[in-house]
């Protein structure tokens, strides 16, 4: 969810009875699109610090974990301490797992800050400390899925990928497939489709991966399409066809409100703020009911984001 850190020298699909591979194409082409979507970016882009040369590929890396399901402006105060504290991925691969997640905060999801430990003890063991260039050796570690090494490989190293994420998803649902909202996963036609639409030159892949990605974000969103301020409305397949409503499966809404999702982040909030283990009765205040208190406990404790103690004592993990 990160456009280059270093700008390059240079820079859904489907409806549910449509395949993307068999989708309408943009009038003169998806190369048609390429010129208006990078000049509006180049004009457009907003400064956010992951972005910046000084960045460097970890910055990247810690941006596309911080960013997966967590909007920009949370994002952006635990981002600019995080880099503050572990600049390198060695910094964080020395301390305990625990302490990534204690500075994780109120993010969510997180399970995604054990993962990003887990990835800079891996950077520091098998690389030296420096983030590898190649999509494989991304791809190897730790914690990272196809998304975040195709993202990492481009932002970060102007390489020729396709990254979809569900704003770069959403955008191409639309302009090329001609479809209102992409699949709720995604699916294979959708990663050839992302491919068949890649300008063939490097930089300039890595340039539209990330403006196609800014354009989801700020313009084609879910709720709102701003078609008057969009750069290729004028080839946008589905505005053409007179944005008919999307007819698949039930969009998913997230609720958060009373779920074991809202007990764990109470709960970690509280082992996050201690200094020392906290004793089963503190935690036993968080939450009223339970059942569920003590399933969300025992999940955290499941995933790793929690350590059991002795005598009923709990903290974050040490290891």
């Amino acid at each position: 969810m990160t456009p280059p850190a270093t700008p390059p020298a240079a820079s859904p699909t489907t409806h549910a009875t449509t395949p993307a591979s068999a989708a309408p194409s943009t009038p003169d082409g998806p190369t048609a699109l390429h010129t208006p979507l990078i000049a509006w970016f180049d004009t457009h882009a907003r400064d956010l610090p992951w972005r910046r040369p000084e960045a460097g590929a970890w910055g990247v890396m810690v941006s596309e974990f911080m960013l997966q399901q967590t909007p920009v402006n949370r994002v952006l105060p635990v981002y600019e301490q995080w880099l503050a504290r572990w600049p390198r991925p060695a910094d964080l691969a020395a301390e305990p797992s625990g302490e990534a997640v204690r500075a994780w905060g109120r993010l969510g999801y997180p399970r995604r800050a054990l993962r990003l430990h887990g990835a800079a003890q891996a950077i520091t063991e098998r690389y030296g400390g420096d983030v590898p260039r190649e999509h494989a050796q991304l791809l190897a570690l730790p914690g990272i899925g196809e998304y975040t090494a195709a993202a990492v490989a481009s932002f970060a190293y102007g390489q020729r990928h396709a990254v979809l994420d569900t704003n770069v998803r959403r955008v191409f649902a639309r302009a090329v497939a001609g479809v209102q909202y992409p699949p709720n996963a995604t699916t294979a036609a959708e990663r050839k489709l992302a491919r068949s639409l890649l300008p063939a030159e490097e930089a300039t892949a890595a340039r539209w991966a990330a403006a196609s990605m800014e354009l989801g974000a700020l313009v084609c969103t879910a709720k709102n399409e701003a078609c008057e301020r969009c750069p290729i409305a004028t080839r946008c397949v589905w505005r053409l066809a007179g944005k008919p409503a999307h007819d698949g499966p039930a969009r998913r809404g997230q609720t958060y409100a009373g779920t074991d999702r809202q007990v764990r982040g109470k709960l970690l909030a509280v082992l996050r703020e201690a200094v020392e283990p906290v004793p089963q009765q503190v935690l036993d205040a968080v939450w009223d009911e339970p059942v569920q208190r003590n399933r969300a406990l025992d999940g955290l404790v499941a995933d790793g984001l929690v350590e059991p103690m002795e005598n009923g004592m709990y903290r974050l993990p040490m290891a």
